[in-house]
């Protein structure tokens, strides 16, 4: 049982490195199609005789014919689509796509769950187990240092290997790992488990965001879809906290039960809507992984995230936190040589020319830390200065999520109406009154003058600079390099968080006084301060 996690591990870099799954579905075979020939003309409409439909075919073909592949005979299979043929809006979808819009969702969703659920369970684990408090963060920083390191990796395997076997193959490892959690009959085998599934995550994140962004076109079709998609992501950060809290009164165990059923459905749903990853041509090279470019840059985010997270064990001048940052940063800066030198590349550096890719990944960084902090100096003084219950604080939160919820759906419109400049740039500033509210707690809460403004503009932040960074990051950018990109502003967002995190629970020491607790929000405004010089720098630039 103790080799679990470590087995589903080589599995999943076995699959994905072998390239030899083909999940290709059997279809009914009655859609009806358009045949056009590659000479031109168009032909009878007539049912597919084949026994199996290249999907990943119609879904470009049926957006523009142009796109199709020929076959032997030089003819190509398109299906017409009702609604694409009806209206032409971009922001009108057909069915299929709405799906496969909520199965990227629901992906990035469990991914917030998981992250969020746990912390409000570790007194009950500690409880179990009988660990200590040193022992019991592991179980959040395994999952954030697996998920920090390997996205990354997991981006570009989705753009070589194919986004949905990436996408399939991470949902599974993540549902067989979350057996073996709730299952755990000790901390260590429990802490593994957390590894192994921030390990699945790195790659099942950035091929659903990589996924979306090729499915939906770059403009107001990619706008509205981002801002669903982030309402999903916010939504599961900020519900895991209260759903975490409910479960934990039952049993905690129960909190490493709920993601199976989530991930088996989003796995299934996978496999039956998204269309199949794009068979190699004839003649067409195998792609081949940059295996010292992959073990350089897993190992050195590895390495950098993990120092992070043990600052505040062993603090900022201690050994090993020097000696940890500084091989970390060998190990990237060996990562870059390889990466100028090698032929095919796993990140091609010449993408960083981007300046609006540069400057959402810099803004990513350090909205994500003071974000975290935020909720975290949150924490600390409703629960251990207040004495509230975990499902009371995540009450005072509840704002915050309404208004990634009512803004969300609508991100799409204002970004399209406003520019993504705009908006970014309203969602950025928002956060500054919010950190500054912060500066009024007092002895006792003030939750309608302070807790709750915040929590409103808190969620007005999120909601808006969360979408309009992704957008901001990935126009622009090839197809071919969209997990790429999007593993790059995922990295942004975990390595910004645990360095937020890391730079906060410095500046507050123990945190068990209020007065203590003033520090940490001068810290978190520093950084608002901060991702606004970013982006207008970066603004400037372009």
């Amino acid at each position: 049982m103790r080799l679990l996690p470590l087995l589903l591990l080589l599995l999943l870099l076995f699959v994905i490195g072998v390239d030899a799954i083909d999940l290709q579905a059997p279809f009914d075979g009655l859609l009806r199609t358009t045949r056009f020939s590659s000479r031109g003309g168009r032909g009878t409409i007539g049912p597919i005789k084949k026994p199996w439909i290249d999907w990943s075919n119609r879904m470009s073909a049926s957006l523009n014919p142009c796109d199709a592949r020929p076959d032997d005979g030089g003819v190509v299979d398109v299906v017409v689509d009702a609604a694409t043929e009806k209206n032409k809006d971009p922001l009108h979808w057909p069915a299929r796509m709405w799906i496969a819009l909520l199965i990227f969702s629901g992906v990035i969703l469990l991914d917030g769950l998981d992250i969020s659920m746990i912390a409000v369970a570790i007194p009950e684990i500690q409880h179990a187990f009988g660990i200590g408090a040193a022992t019991a963060q592991w179980l959040v920083s395994a999952y954030i240092l697996a998920f920090g390191g390997f996205l990354l990796l997991g981006g570009r395997c989705a753009d070589l290997f194919g986004r949905r076997r990436v996408l399939v193959t991470g949902l599974a490892v993540f549902a067989l790992v979350s057996v073996g959690g709730a299952f755990a009959t000790d901390a260590g085998l429990l802490i593994v488990s957390r590894f192994v599934k921030g390990m699945a995550a790195g790659f099942t994140g950035p091929a659903a965001m990589s996924l979306l962004t090729t499915t939906f076109a770059e403009g107001p079709a990619r706008n509205k879809a981002f801002g669903i998609f982030n309402l999903f992501e916010a939504s599961g950060y900020s519900s895991g906290l209260l759903i975490g809290g409910l479960l934990a009164a039952l049993n905690w165990r129960y909190i490493f039960v709920l993601p199976i059923p989530v991930a088996v459905l989003l796995l299934l749903a996978a496999l039956r809507y998204l269309p199949p990853d794009a068979p190699r041509g004839k003649g067409q090279q195998r792609p081949r992984l940059d295996i010292g470019g992959a073990v350089t840059l897993v190992a050195g985010m590895l390495l950098m995230v993990f120092t992070v997270v043990s600052v505040e064990e062993a603090g900022w001048s201690s050994p090993r936190t020097v000696i940890g940052f500084a091989v970390a940063a060998a190990l990237l800066v060996a990562f870059v040589v390889i990466e100028r030198t090698v032929k095919e590349p796993l990140v091609r550096l010449g993408i960083f020319r981007n300046r609006g890719l540069v400057a959402a990944n810099i803004s990513a960084a350090l909205l994500y830390g003071g974000a975290m902090g935020f909720q975290f100096l949150i924490a600390l003084y409703l629960q251990n200065i207040q004495g509230w219950k975990p499902w009371q604080m995540a009450l005072v939160l509840l704002p915050a999520g309404l208004m990634v919820v009512v803004i969300g759906p609508k991100i799409g419109a204002l970004i399209s109406r406003f520019g993504v400049t705009r908006v970014l740039m309203v969602g950025l500033l928002a956060f500054v009154p919010c950190y500054l509210l912060m500066l009024r707690i007092g002895p006792e809460p003030d939750l309608w003058g302070v807790l709750l403004p915040a929590s409103v503009l808190w969620g007005l932040g999120f909601a808006l600079s969360i979408s309009a960074l992704m957008v901001a990051g990935t126009n622009g950018v090839a197809d071919d390099e969209q997990g790429l990109a999007a593993g790059l502003l995922n990295s942004s967002l975990q390595v910004g968080g645990a360095c937020g995190l890391a730079v906060l629970t410095a500046a507050i020491g123990p945190g068990t006084e209020l007065g203590m607790l003033y520090a940490g929000v001068w810290v978190i405004l520093g950084f608002a301060v901060l991702t606004l010089v970013a982006q207008g720098v970066g603004l400037k630039r372009s």
